[in-house]
């Protein structure tokens, strides 16, 4: 936990919270952040297992996205679930990478973090309108692993 912490200031913590409300306040879709210090295996697989873990695969039209960083891995995912997937072009996650890669090199993790989630809530925002009785259906706070 400790070299997440030192990735993450609080007020870093609050930019991200901040950019995942902003973003959900004009769709129906959800954004999650995981964070852990390291996996073991594929990438793609350990957020699948940690969107699995969050549950992300229940909001009601299939539309979370999660954004998952390893810090000493030095990697990081951007998974949507089935309803997201099914209207972004194939490499859409990949060209939020793409924007985020920069923001991370430089240690700009809350910046790069937010810029992400800001694009991938136009996306949801786009296809998946927000709605008069739209409900917040998973926590906006960054989740951390081991």
């Amino acid at each position: 936990m400790s070299s997440i912490k030192k990735l993450l200031s609080d007020q870093d913590q609050q930019i991200i919270v901040a950019a995942i409300r902003e973003a959900e306040k004009n769709t129906s879709g959800e954004i999650r952040v995981h964070i852990e210090t390291s996996f073991k295996g594929d990438i793609l697989d350990q957020a699948s297992h940690i969107f699995k873990k969050l549950k992300m695969h229940k909001t009601q039209l299939r539309n979370g996205v999660l954004f998952y960083l390893a810090v000493k891995n030095r990697k990081f995912a951007i998974l949507g679930d089935v309803g997201i997937n099914q209207k972004v072009p194939e490499n859409f996650w990949d060209q939020i990478k793409e924007t985020m890669i920069p923001y991370f090199r430089d240690s700009h993790f809350a910046e790069g973090l937010s810029r992400g989630i800001k694009m991938a809530g136009e996306k949801l925002k786009a296809h998946f309108p927000y709605q008069q009785d739209d409900v917040n259906e998973l926590s906006d706070e960054i989740s951390f692993g081991k």
